[in-house]
């Protein structure tokens, strides 16, 4: 795993972990990054300093899943909420979408995935979507 500071062209700052380099290279490729702030894609590395830790550096007693902040609450809640209250299906996002604004398929709560593109073709076609602040459980390791 690797952790970079990213940056997007709104000038918000954040990090994220990735499985490699070529793993963030090719998500980057792909299209399928964006600022966890405000949801742009131009997302960039930024400068970050090495990481180098001491004998003397001192472990924190809090264990990596507790909740740190009331943002990180929130977007919890929202997970859950998401998670059992619409279905997930994956790739087939803009698919499903638009057949359910076109009456063919039963309006229902759904969430997946979608590139910029897909996204913005939905938007396009009076379609309402929006981006969630988190992968889902299925794809975010």
């Amino acid at each position: 795993m690797i952790q970079y500071a990213l940056k997007c062209d709104k000038g918000h700052g954040f990090d994220s972990w990735f499985q490699s380099a070529s793993a963030f290279d090719a998500l980057d490729k792909a299209g399928h990054l964006s600022c966890a702030i405000c949801g742009s894609e131009e997302v960039t590395k930024a400068v970050m300093a090495p990481r180098v830790s001491s004998s003397a550096e001192v472990v924190s007693e809090k264990p990596l899943t507790q909740t740190r902040s009331d943002q990180e609450k929130a977007l919890a809640e929202m997970r859950r909420h998401v998670e059992e209250n619409a279905d997930y299906v994956g790739p087939k996002f803009a698919e499903e979408a638009r057949s359910m604004y076109l009456g063919s398929t039963p309006e229902r709560a759904i969430y997946g995935e979608a590139n910029g593109a897909e996204a913005k073709a939905l938007i396009d076609e009076g379609i309402p979507v929006a981006p969630l602040p988190f992968l889902p459980n299925r794809k975010a390791n």
